[in-house]
């Protein structure tokens, strides 16, 4: 099959194996799979994965023992999980002690013309839902997941570091819930899209870091990030972390002692709730789509999509 596969280096292989059946029992065809910041980081040396790429994706079952799913557009959940350790045993199945994660951790990604998962990882994508929407279920489930692990009130002051992909889902999310939604950022031409949502928005040059907000959940993809947040946050405020990096600097994180600051973990999210949004309308993606690529041209794709101030680009199977 034709793959997008990661070993040292990024390569576009036309005959890769099929993907074994170790991997999932249930058989889908890639429709349209979506690159995420996660990607980059792992050509930059994230994970130290090696394989085909990808975890965002829509496609087609082609096989499975849940035959109700044989011919439904699906998406599907990243981590594929033991169910019998000791956290899967305490509810806890996305941090499984021996998962294998889409695309990230001992497992063939989405970027190839199929892929396998388990039929419990997969979630049936609505007729109103399209290709290029249904892509944006996994990073919008990853955004619903922050309002599993904390509660906003509309008082809440509320800061988004990062105007990329993940950081404009996040914050459309985060306005659902009536509390003041800031998003801070580079690039002005993002930016005037929150704008558009009824979101404010600032350069991140024109930021002062006042200790003033409740909560700041950082998008960048960055260091930095985290240390802005740091200069953000008020006194035993919240700071939500989004970001997945590769190694860089150290930070002095002595504020966070000095503070009493929270820091959360936040990665993957419910599946159900993404979906029922994007049917519903409430989350526009329609701009944050800056290309589309055959996955002949996977390569070119993935540069693309490093180049800064581009959003999200897709690839085509």
């Amino acid at each position: 099959m034709r793959a997008l596969r990661f070993n040292d280096s990024l390569t576009y292989d036309p005959s890769h194996p099929e993907p074994p059946l170790a991997e999932g029992n249930t058989l889908i065809a890639v429709q349209t799979a979506g690159i995420c910041s996660t990607d980059l980081e792992i050509c930059r040396g994230y994970m130290g994965f090696k394989g085909i790429l990808g975890h965002e994706f829509v496609g087609k079952v082609l096989e499975s023992p849940a035959q109700s799913l044989v011919g439904k557009r699906v998406c599907g959940e990243i981590n594929v999980v033991c169910g019998q350790c000791d956290l899967c045993q305490a509810g806890l199945p996305t941090h499984c002690r021996n998962r294998s994660v889409l695309g990230i951790l001992n497992h063939h990604g989405a970027f190839a013309e199929r892929l396998r998962l388990p039929a419990a990882n997969l979630h049936v994508v609505p007729d109103s839902v399209d290709n290029e929407q249904a892509v944006f279920v996994e990073p919008l489930a990853a955004a619903f997941q922050i309002l599993n692990q904390i509660k906003l009130e509309p008082h809440t002051r509320v800061t988004v570091l990062g105007d990329g992909r993940l950081g404009l889902l996040v914050a459309q999310v985060l306005r659902t819930t009536g509390a003041p939604v800031r998003v801070i950022g580079r690039h002005p031409a993002k930016l005037a899209l929150c704008e558009q949502w009824s979101i404010r928005s600032q350069l991140q040059a024109n930021t002062e870091a006042r200790l003033d907000q409740d909560v700041v959940v950082d998008c960048t993809g960055s260091a930095a990030g985290f240390e802005l947040a740091m200069g953000l946050v008020r006194p035993r405020g919240t700071i939500v972390l989004k970001s997945t990096v590769a190694a860089g600097k150290a930070l002095n994180l002595a504020p966070l002692v000095i503070d009493e600051v929270t820091v959360i973990g936040s990665r993957c999210g419910p599946f159900g709730e993404a979906i029922q949004a994007l049917a519903a309308g409430n989350i526009d993606i329609a701009p944050l789509i800056q290309g589309r690529m055959p996955l002949e041209e996977g390569v070119a794709a993935m540069n693309l999509a490093s180049q800064p101030g581009v959003l999200k680009v897709l690839i085509n199977i």
